[in-house]
């Protein structure tokens, strides 16, 4: 069996074939890091500095990476979770020759990064910002700067390379089973979201899962002895996993051993603590300041060239033959591997052409012909259903559509409804990673990153909790509109509606705080249709994150023979109902469950004569990036009588309803209570919203 087909196999180093150019490539990266950070006066030197022979040796002895096509699905990731040390990546994607690739997953003929590029580290337009950006530059794997997201988001990672192995892989045909790698330091350690993930990752024993924790001791405000004292080999021990540790970064032969020691562990992810000392500085002094991102000054810099043999008049300055060392070892074995699997992809196409179609639109987030044909369209009910349950409905009907959608809930299945269910589908287990139903536990912030992960390898993500701990995974989700990631997150429980649950579980300031979010769409349906209509929206999306805020409670679907189409969600808001004659005296605009409360508000209206109009705006941002005609075609400017009606904070309705415009909704938290004397108690009744309609009539008339 070739390496292509079995990339659980270790490629070995060879750190004594050539130890001076090998000694000569790992002290260009740290001269690098160092001139570029000394360039633009910010930045952190002291990591890459001393990581330089920690991730050389992995970049040239063991990873599989092809630098000339940096998106090659079988590759191995490579995730710098501190990404403080971002020089450190773009030293190797420079000196690696790494080529770009742009949205539309076309080389451009272009290097990733050029010397120029570092020479304006952190400096406007450069492909080297201050902390690497997905999709910004080529190589990157992910965004990461928040520590503890780049290895929380790893998980996610790992669980995809064992899902597509399990789901694509066939008898001679190992189009799948990619390692990850993802550097980490202190600051992931102590951030709560890591100790998540590293719990959900041992649970799941991805030994294709692999940390390399630099053990330096250092964070901004010092020593760690501040405030960390964790046995982190015990830590992670009880957590399940593999630890192996390496006494000096430096030391070649240890590190590809411990290497060697993650390929042959089958049963479990490794981490691999790795003592390290930062702000390598000169021979006589170790220099923390590199730490806070500072530079290292002039003269630090010439003592540590010095130190290491190095021309210290020179800046940015790339001996002879380290790039070509990069080409002869990682390039090489890169360019090997991929031809591979490419090769090996022809013979696939031919014996199995129907998962290799499904392979190649998972790759290029594409959807299967017929994705949308089992989407139900509901018939009209007073009594309805909760949009948890119609979204569960849809889910399922576009899960089984759709293999590679895959995901679950913080242990809240039972109550999210978004369990996929079609025969075969399964849960992803230990022993079995080839359900789609993820049990992520009770760990909402692992579970926003690990969807992240997902999505960066091309699997349709989707994770699922109540609204009000949307606020426990912010950061990830924060993320996942950065990196332009289509994640879908089903929050539900998105009311007042909880009645007894009472102001702990009430979310107020959520939906507009995810509103505020770019690159997150936030949609609040009106009824099932509008779930339906939603999902038809959102699927084709490849670079846009989604949440939803789904009701408990049941909703009346809409009889659409007698209101307008659901068809409208696609737009952000559409006319549900309208006056007869002419303009309408006053607009009532609502999202969820608050829809039909404006409705039956329209039809009392109506039967006192009164001019009405209901708008449906499940998402925001959606309409406001409409043409203004239709915008206007929706809201007319010239009808200042409006009134928004919704059961969340009003903060930010001014922009729809204008200065003078009615808000019914949330200015404190809310009360348990059972579910009608709550929405009593708090205005979302028919009279009320009648009330303040005739109110607004009244004073722009």
């Amino acid at each position: 069996m070739t390496v292509a087909t079995n990339p659980r196999m270790p490629i070995a180093g060879t750190p004594g074939d050539a130890p001076e150019i090998d000694s000569l490539a790992i002290n260009t990266i740290r001269t690098l890091s160092m001139d570029a950070v000394q360039a633009a006066h910010s930045g952190h030197p002291g990591t890459p500095m001393a990581l330089a022979p920690v991730a050389y040796t992995l970049w040239q002895d063991v990873l599989r990476f092809d630098p000339y096509d940096p998106i090659w699905p079988n590759r191995d990731r490579f995730v710098l979770s501190n990404g403080h040390a971002s020089m450190l990546l773009y030293s190797l994607l420079f000196l690696s020759d790494t080529q770009a690739v742009n949205h539309r997953y076309e080389k451009t003929g272009r290097p990733s990064v050029t010397l120029d590029d570092i020479k304006n580290f952190r400096q406007l337009n450069s492909r080297c910002p201050g902390h690497p950006e997905y999709r910004w530059t080529s190589g990157v794997e992910m965004t990461t700067g928040p520590l503890g997201q780049g290895i929380s988001t790893s998980v996610g990672m790992a669980m995809a390379s064992d899902w597509m192995a399990k789901y694509f892989n066939r008898p001679g045909f190992d189009m799948f089973g990619y390692n990850v790698y993802a550097v980490c330091g202190d600051g992931c350690m102590m951030e709560g979201v890591s100790a998540e993930a590293a719990s959900l990752a041992g649970h799941l024993k991805l030994s294709n899962l692999c940390w390399i924790y630099d053990n330096n001791h250092i964070t901004i405000e010092g020593h760690t002895d501040l405030t960390y004292s964790d046995d982190v080999a015990t830590r992670f021990i009880g957590y399940g996993w593999n630890v192996t540790r390496v006494g000096d970064a430096n030391d070649i032969d240890m590190l590809n051993r411990a290497f060697d020691v993650f390929h042959q562990t089958d049963d479990r992810p490794t981490l691999i603590i790795v003592d390290s000392h930062i702000g390598w500085g000169s021979p006589n002094k170790q220099d923390t300041s590199a730490a806070h991102g500072e530079a290292l000054g002039d003269e630090e810099i010439r003592l540590t060239k010095e130190f290491y043999n190095w021309p210290v008049d020179k800046k940015f300055y790339v001996p002879d033959g380290v790039k070509e060392r990069f080409a002869e070892k990682l390039g090489a074995r890169g360019s090997r591997l991929r031809a591979e699997w490419i090769e090996l992809f022809k013979k696939y196409e031919q014996a199995h052409p129907e998962l290799a179609d499904q392979l190649n639109r998972m790759q290029h987030r594409e959807l299967p012909e017929d994705w949308d044909a089992e989407i139900p369209e509901f018939e009209p009910d007073e009594k309805g259903m909760a949009t948890r349950v119609s979204n569960g409905k849809v889910l399922n009907a576009v899960a089984n559509k759709v293999p590679w959608l895959m995901g679950g809930a913080a242990d809240l299945t039972p109550s999210t409804k978004t369990r996929i269910l079609y025969e075969g589908a399964g849960d992803f287990e230990p022993d079995d990673t080839g359900g789609n139903n993820v049990h992520f536990g009770i760990r909402e912030h692992a579970m926003c990153a690990v969807c992240n992960g997902l999505s960066l390898s091309k699997i349709r993500s989707f994770g699922a909790t109540f609204l009000i701990f949307s606020d426990y995974a912010r950061g990830s989700i924060r993320l996942s509109g950065l990196m332009d990631l289509p994640v879908i997150l089903c929050f539900t429980h998105d009311s007042i509606g909880l009645g007894e649950d009472g102001p702990t579980h009430q979310p107020i300031e959520q939906i507009p705080s995810l509103r505020a979010v770019p690159g997150l769409l936030l949609f609040r349906p009106a009824d099932a249709n509008e779930v339906a209509h939603m999902w038809r929206t959102i699927m084709p999306l490849k670079h846009e994150a989604v949440a939803m805020a789904l009701s408990r409670q049941n909703l009346p679907t809409i009889d659409r023979t007698r209101f307008a189409s659901a068809a409208g969600v696609s737009m952000g808001a559409y006319v549900v109902a309208d006056a007869e004659d002419g303009d309408p005296d006053v607009i009532l605009i609502g999202t969820g469950s608050e829809v039909s409360l404006c409705i039956t508000a329209w039809e009392q209206l109506v039967s006192e004569g009164i001019k009405a109009r209901v708008v449906s705006m499940p998402c925001w941002q959606l309409f406001a990036r409409q043409t203004p005609e239709y915008r206007d075609l929706v809201l007319p400017p010239s009808i200042k009588a409006r009134v928004s009606v919704e059961q969340a904070s009003t903060f930010g309705w001014e922009r729809w309803v204008g200065d003078e415009g009615a808000m019914i909704g949330m200015t404190t938290f809310g009360a348990s209570a059972p579910l009608e004397d709550v929405q009593k108690e708090f205005g979302f009744t028919t009279e009320f919203v009648v009330s303040a309609a005739k109110e607004q009539i009244s004073r722009n008339g």
